[in-house]
């Protein structure tokens, strides 16, 4: 138990085990998965990352609702294999019936009806997206508190 009475977090429940992670990652998106987690844990101050799922994944009090991926194929418009923001309910969440996040840009591709993805070719993507990528996190968040 922590000092708060609460239990404690596992140790790959924090940044230093994702920067952990990241110290032995040795691939070409190395930048461009460091660029969208600080763009993430931008969007709202309650976000919390950790490594789940064998990779960094962002939650908010203990509710996961986001994981870095790796694509293994690129499609046609890019010439590596991107990286890929994978936005999710929970193991716990419920989806509600017709749920929809504004997406004025796009960026949203649709995997499921709990989950979608954002493609990234590179860090300089992820920094031309960065308020937009902002904006639909907070939009996702709101979407899993029902709101």
């Amino acid at each position: 138990m922590g000092t708060s009475g609460r239990p404690r977090r596992p140790v790959t429940d924090s940044s230093d085990a994702v920067d952990g992670w990241l110290l032995g990652f040795d691939h070409p998106q190395k930048a461009t998965l460091q660029a969208v987690r600080k763009v993430v844990l931008a969007a709202d101050p309650a976000i919390e990352e950790g490594i789940k799922w064998n990779a960094p994944s962002f939650h908010v009090a203990g509710a996961w609702f986001a994981t870095l991926h790796l694509k293994s194929r690129a499609p046609a418009r890019m010439a590596t294999s991107p990286t890929a923001l994978l936005l999710h309910f929970d193991v716990k969440g419920r989806v509600r019936e017709g749920l929809s996040i504004d997406d004025p840009t796009g960026l949203l591709e649709w995997v499921g009806k709990d989950r979608a993805m954002l493609v990234f070719a590179g860090p300089d993507e992820v920094e031309r997206c960065a308020a937009a990528v902002r904006a639909l996190v907070r939009a996702w968040l709101a979407a899993r508190a029902g709101g």
